[in-house]
């Protein structure tokens, strides 16, 4: 059997999660986990944001007041998709597989278990690089964008708080 062309590589979803990572680094966020999974799921990034205040020149202690950790579900789809880019995916029920997946992170990890939690969502889109400068098209902004191989990878858009925890938990 012949080797399939990068494009159809099952890693593409892994680096739509490597560029939103970082993306959330060079955006102040530290990186605490990648594919965390227990029984219930896994979620794709688990970032944490801790915004110090400095007084008179002195960083101050951290306050959990400050500090947000985001549970981050990366979607990464082709520019003809059936789902909206990602959008449609996240289900009540992947939500509560998340949800899930989030409580067993913080049981593991008390000390984190104070921080303000949210559930974000990055949609990427993957898309064949143009064989000729000629053949580009205008594309929408983007808040990141790589290539690898013959793909450009692109964070269409990323939603804080995407939603909430599911009510019927």
């Amino acid at each position: 059997m012949s080797k399939p062309p990068p494009s159809h590589y099952h890693d593409i979803g892994d680096r739509g999660e490597d560029l939103v990572a970082e993306w959330l680094k060079s955006t102040g966020w530290q990186i605490l986990h990648r594919r965390f999974s227990c029984r219930w799921g896994e979620i794709d990034i688990i970032a944490e944001y801790n915004d110090q205040k400095i007084i008179d020149g002195t960083q101050q202690d951290q306050n959990l007041e400050n500090s947000i950790l985001a549970f981050v579900e990366v979607k990464t789809r082709s520019s003809k998709n059936w789902d909206a880019g990602g959008r449609n995916s996240i289900t009540t029920k992947k939500q509560i597989k998340l949800y899930q997946t989030a409580q067993i992170f913080l049981a593991q990890y008390p000390e984190k278990a104070n921080y303000c939690c949210r559930f974000d969502v990055a949609l990427v889109s993957s898309q064949p690089l143009p064989k000729h400068d000629h053949q580009k098209k205008l594309a929408l902004p983007a808040l990141a964008k790589i290539s690898i191989g013959s793909n450009s990878l692109t964070l269409q858009e990323y939603i804080p708080a995407a939603f909430d925890v599911p009510n019927n938990l």
